[in-house]
Order: structure tokens, then C-alpha cells, then sequence
């Protein structure tokens, strides 16, 4: 695994780095083009590989190549993974038309082409993944892979404990059915009741959902976890960038 550091010397760690990867994806991930106009680039002998002419879309580059388009040497960008501590009030979102915050304003300027890897609604907080790695967000949301993710929860009133017995047999709302994996009962009393949640695909506000079928106000939702990635101590509104552990972890799952 090549590891490349930023210039204000975080670590950005681009997993198949160490890996060959078709022509035509190694121009799209450099910005140069799409993948379909980086295939016409090739058949126009635009594009050279150290310092041959390649015009075979399936051809693959490794990452002590060098490739050039019309004479101009290109590089893939460097890979961005952070895990940010989302604050209530702020969307998941790369831009707003009603001008409200988004968590694009919580990174350093230089990684605003990276953006949110699944969604935590605007009045949920906690653990929020971002990269500019589409092929790491993809395999870090789709269900198939069962990325978990943990939430704790606070809801209003005391709800009994057998409530989490039905959430994962399962919910029917509209067309979707909700569902949760684990769950259980910390603490209950006449004012609040505090449960810990486990997900195994996460539909558009489940959680909530899953306790408004039931008539439950949920006051607070925290995501903890997502896969082995904790938040741990990480601050509200505030960032670091994932361990190739954490990054192995999650492209492993």
C-alpha cells in the first residue's frame, strides 16, 4: 500500500494504490475524463504510457507509471478518507440551496472534492465518513457488504425492553421494511428511555421511523459506529483522516 502524505501532513492513503487498474479508469480517477471519453482519448493515440503510445482502452497502468495525455503528464488525485464528528443542524450535504451549513464547511478547503459516504439526517449527529474514493463509498454503503452501523438513541418515556424483539423481526412502513440487527435497553425512566442499535443496511431515517410506528419520539440519535470505525473521542464538528487499519477494515468487510 503506497501511503502519500498531505501538505499539512495528514496521511491519505489510497488503497489499490499497489495495484494495476485499467487505462481508461486510471484518466477518469485524474480528472481528464469520463470513462467513456477516456477510451476515445485512447483510440486517438492521445495518451502515452511510459512513453508508448497506448491505444487499448484495456490496458493497465501501475502506480510507478508514468502517462501522459497529449503531452502532459497526469497523476490520479490523492485519496481522501475522514471520519468527522456530525453536529445536530447540519447537513449531509456538498451544498445547500437555502444557504444552510453543510459539513463541507467542517474540512480544510483542499478536500472539498471529497463528499459524504451515506447520510446522517440534519437533526442526527455522530460518526460521518467522507472520501473523493467513489469506489470506496460504493463498496462502504451497499448493503451486501453488512457494514454495520451502531447508534445510540434516546427516545421519550420509558419504552420497555421486548420493543426491540419486533424491530428485528422487522416494521413494515410504506414499502420498506425496517429492520434492525442488535439492539439493546440501557437505561429507562418515566422522562427518557436510552437504547443502543445496530444496523445492517440503514433505510432513509430508519431509527426514527422503526419508534414513530411504535408512537415514540426519539429526542437524540448518535452514530457510534460504522464497521470498526469508533468515534471515540473525536469532538462534535470535528475531523481526522481513517488508519490504513481502519480503511483495510472497512474494504475487507
Amino acid at each position: 500500500m503506497r501511503i502519500q502524505t498531505s501538505p499539512h501532513g495528514f496521511l491519505c492513503t489510497h488503497p489499490a494504490a499497489n495495484m494495476a487498474i485499467r487505462l481508461q479508469k486510471y484518466l477518469a480517477e485524474a480528472g481528464v475524463a469520463s470513462r467513456r471519453a477516456a477510451e476515445q482519448l485512447i483510440a486517438e493515440g492521445r495518451v502515452m504510457v511510459d512513453g508508448e503510445v497506448i491505444d487499448l482502452p484495456g490496458f493497465k497502468v501501475g502506480p510507478d507509471q508514468y502517462v501522459f495525455v497529449d503531452g502532459k503528464e497526469v497523476r490520479p488525485k490523492k485519496r481522501v478518507y475522514l471520519a468527522l464528528n456530525k453536529p445536530r443542524g447540519i447537513l449531509c450535504t456538498r451544498s445547500d440551496e437555502k444557504g444552510r451549513k453543510t459539513v463541507m464547511e467542517l474540512i480544510p478547503n483542499q478536500w472539498q472534492d471529497a463528499y459524504p459516504v451515506g447520510r446522517l439526517d440534519m437533526d442526527s449527529e455522530g460518526l460521518l465518513l467522507l472520501t473523493n474514493d467513489g469506489a470506496f463509498c460504493d463498496h462502504v454503503t451497499h448493503p451486501r457488504n453488512k457494514i454495520f452501523k451502531t447508534y445510540h438513541v434516546r427516545v421519550r418515556g420509558k419504552v420497555e425492553e421486548d420493543i426491540l424483539e419486533d424491530f428485528k423481526k422487522g416494521v413494515r412502513d410504506g414499502r420498506d421494511v425496517l429492520r434492525i440487527k442488535e439492539g439493546e435497553l440501557v437505561e429507562a425512566s418515566n422522562r427518557f428511555s436510552h437504547f443502543v442499535l445496530t444496523l445492517g443496511e440503514g433505510k432513509n431515517r430508519e431509527i426514527r421511523r422503526l419508534f414513530k410506528s411504535r408512537d415514540i419520539k426519539v429526542t437524540r440519535l448518535m452514530r457510534t459506529e460504522i464497521g470498526r470505525i469508533r468515534l471515540g473521542e473525536l469532538p462534535s464538528g470535528k475531523w481526522r483522516t481513517l488508519t490504513d487499519a481502519e480503511i483495510k477494515s472497512l474494504l475487507s468487510a
